[in-house]
């Protein structure tokens, strides 16, 4: 049977000597094998602040927010985005029931404590001054840091907290886990009152009850004295998913390759009416689908890679990125509906051309069908990026363009998943690099990509529409570290056609930006500085030849001083 994550868990909450107990918390751990593994088991802890008129109602909706909402997330977000999105989301609830009370108290606030394990990896979620420990090989270790600050006469307040401000600031860290690591997620009126020695001690005990040893940190904090809300949750690691390489593969392979395919095979239902394309990496089948006599194409791997996980696994995720994005400039994976026998996968069938074929017939540069390329691609991508995906391999012959005129991406192969990548696996996963002359900087130098990297691929497919030619010539492709980066010059779109506007070259020149802070933050920017001159763009003076064009300033000098020379020998010979 294969292994998968298991965590036994115990819990207290006394709200001692105080009227009300206005701590809160809970845990999560699917049942659904699927869920699990997509995003994990989720453990949560929040202390209403008593200063608050509602602390009770703030903490249980921290906790029940976070719990609810966290597995409601797209299973393709990593566990950071998922937890963040939703904490953001609660705090900013909190913060706006709280406008009633303002002028009395805090409204609705509390600490917040978070942890999620997926796969093995443990996230935490941190805000205010309830702590999480990790009780590894018997050491103790703090993982969290107190959100107190400190005043003259050794005063302290809390520093931070949900709901007091529109403003979240979350700490966040990530930590591999191992069989038999222990949490310890406890509020202030336990670590307040009782040492790290002392806690240490109760855990290191024999007792293998952890809600019975939840209870004896309760009772030794309210018997050292505790005047606070007193709550733990211990959760410990007893089992964790297989990390077998013959195990994973074993199951990359649970359905064989198909077969060659030929005009009037029948697939799975699908009849083959012929090969569209054919790589080293895979194959592409014009088929109808026998139930709707509709056209698709069926994309099957190639044997090629048969004995290659990570390719099996990239493969296979092609559509899994494909069933999750719904937009009309992406296109689309269709749910089978029959069983299936084989390893492949089925997509819309789109009549057009690619934007590579679409280029080398176009005779002038049109810049309103050009912008009108440029704003459905940056739907589609739009689309990934909303799901915390990059697409990684953005080029003219992975976008395509129907009779009609609608644009769409296709191809998926290189696509980087957040929520997969939190998933551990023996699989090496290589990074792959789109076309070179397309992938931005980052790339090249081994460095992770973000979705400015989609938006340099997109800057330089935007300069071959429009002039035929790549900003950076044929130089990128052959840089391969810092050095030769940093050597790169753009050239002005306005060397190959004087028509284009200075403000719309200025526009490309940020979206490819060799380093990618430099770049533009959202596609929208770029989208809107195409469409209308950007205010700063228009107050710069168009830069200088020898910036533009290097080579052309030269000649240009060259040619220059060879007129002078010759005007002065001709003056000579007088």
């Amino acid at each position: 049977m294969t292994a998968r994550l298991k965590v036994n868990v115990g819990s207290c909450s006394e709200q001692g000597i105080k009227k009300e107990n206005q701590d809160s918390l809970g845990h999560f751990i699917p049942d659904n094998i699927a869920l699990l593994n997509g995003k994990g088991a989720a453990f949560a802890l929040a202390d209403g602040i008593s200063s608050s008129a509602e602390a009770k109602q703030a903490s249980q909706c921290c906790v029940t927010g976070f719990l609810e909402d966290y597995f409601s997330t797209p299973d393709s977000w990593s566990v950071k985005k998922s937890g963040g999105k939703v904490l953001t989301a609660i705090n900013n609830w909190l913060y706006s029931q709280s406008s009633q009370y303002r002028e009395i108290s805090r409204g609705l606030a509390s600490t917040f404590c978070g942890l999620v394990i997926k796969s093995t990896t443990a996230h935490l979620f941190h805000v205010g001054d309830s702590r999480i420990y990790l009780i590894r090989d018997k050491t103790m270790e703090q993982l969290t840091t107190d959100h107190r600050i400190r005043i003259p006469g050794d005063k302290e307040y809390l520093g931070r907290a949900m709901g007091v401000d529109y403003r979240l600031d979350i700490d966040y860290k990530s930590l591999s886990v191992e069989v038999g690591d222990l949490f310890l997620i406890c509020t202030d009126g336990i670590h307040d009152y009782l040492s790290d020695k002392a806690i240490q001690n109760i855990l290191s005990s024999e007792q293998a009850d952890l809600t019975a040893l939840c209870e004896q940190l309760v009772a030794l904090s309210l018997t050292k004295g505790s005047v606070d809300n007193v709550s733990c949750q211990l959760l410990q690691v007893t089992e964790l998913p297989s990390q077998d390489p013959d195990e994973v593969f074993s199951q990359l392979t649970q359905r064989p390759f198909p077969p060659e395919l030929y005009e009037g095979l029948i697939l799975d239902g699908y009849r083959i009416t012929r090969e569209l394309h054919a790589s080293s990496t895979s194959q592409l089948y014009l088929a109808i689908d026998s139930d709707t006599n509709e056209k698709v194409v069926i994309k099957t791997p190639s044997v090629n890679f048969e004995d290659d996980p990570a390719y099996l696994e990239r493969f296979q995720l092609e559509e899994w990125v494909g069933r999750r994005i719904n937009s009309p400039h992406v296109i689309k994976t269709i749910e089978q509906k029959r069983p299936r026998n084989f390893l492949y996968y089925v997509m819309e069938y789109i009549e057009g051309e690619t934007l590579e074929q679409w280029m080398t017939d176009q005779t002038e540069s049109d810049l309103t069908i050009i912008r009108n390329i440029v704003s459905q691609t940056i739907s589609g991508l739009r689309a990934f990026h909303r799901l915390d995906m990059i697409h990684q391999d953005l080029k003219p012959g992975n976008i395509m363009i129907t009779s009609e005129g609608l644009v769409k991406i296709v191809d998926f192969g290189s696509t980087k998943i957040a929520g997969i990548a939190d998933i551990s696996t023996p699989v090496e996963r290589n990074e792959l690099l789109g076309t070179r002359n397309y992938t931005a900087p980052e790339y090249l130098l081994k460095e992770p990509g973000t979705t400015r990297s989609d938006m340099f691929s997109l800057g330089c497919i935007i300069y071959e529409m429009i002039t035929g030619k790549l900003p950076y010539g044929d130089a990128l492709s052959r840089a391969a570290n810092q050095a030769s980066l940093r050597r790169l010059h753009y050239t002005s779109i306005n060397n190959y056609v004087s028509s284009i506007p200075h403000w719309v070259d200025k526009a490309i020149r940020t979206a490819v930006q060799i380093t990618p802070e430099n770049r533009y933050e959202r596609l929208s920017e770029l989208e809107s500085d195409l469409r209308k001159p950007n205010p700063s763009y228009l107050k710069e003076k168009q830069l200088p030849l020898l910036e533009r064009n290097p080579l052309g300033f030269w000649r240009s000098l060259s040619t220059l001083l060879l007129l002078a020379n010759l005007v002065l020998l001709y003056l000579l010979a007088q």
